[in-house]
């Protein structure tokens, strides 16, 4: 079943509501694309806590080792990203790993700041990380605390 006819939800909706919206055709656009990436996972490397998903490109990887902090390819500007560069919500990095299939990577990092997600508290406040909400079913989610 195709997404594309899907109609494109607010970004309030999408970012902070509690209808499941999950886009099922993300990494099929990336192909279509032509973007050539890997995933990223960013992990906390003292918490073990998941951050958030990213795709890195050559250069984006070339760039996370060279700076020492989190660089990714962002596939919706089709441009590099060097988190935080304009929030300061930077991630300095621990290490990078790659997994047995060298097909996606594990970037353990750091938060130099508050936060590492791009959303905020309703308080202003920078969120942790980007895994805020419970998945209830297929259509429904709910806030995590936090």
């Amino acid at each position: 079943m195709s997404t594309s006819a899907r109609p494109e939800p607010a970004l309030d909706d999408l970012e902070e509501g509690t209808i499941a919206q999950i886009d099922f055709g993300k990494v099929n656009q990336i192909g279509r694309d032509g973007h050539q990436v890997v995933p990223v996972v960013l992990q906390d490397a003292d918490t073990g806590d998941v951050l958030f998903i990213g795709y890195a490109n050559q250069e984006a990887l070339r760039l996370t080792l060279e700076r020492r902090s989190a660089v990714l390819y962002s596939t919706s500007r089709n441009e590099i990203w060097h988190k935080g560069a304009t929030s300061g919500d930077t991630l300095s990095l621990v290490d990078v790993r790659v997994n047995c299939e060298q097909n996606s990577l594990l970037y353990r990092v750091r938060r130099d700041a508050g936060g590492a997600c791009h959303t905020r508290y309703a308080s202003g406040a920078a969120r942790p990380g980007c895994y805020y909400r419970g998945v209830e079913g297929l259509t429904e989610l709910r806030p995590l605390t936090g």
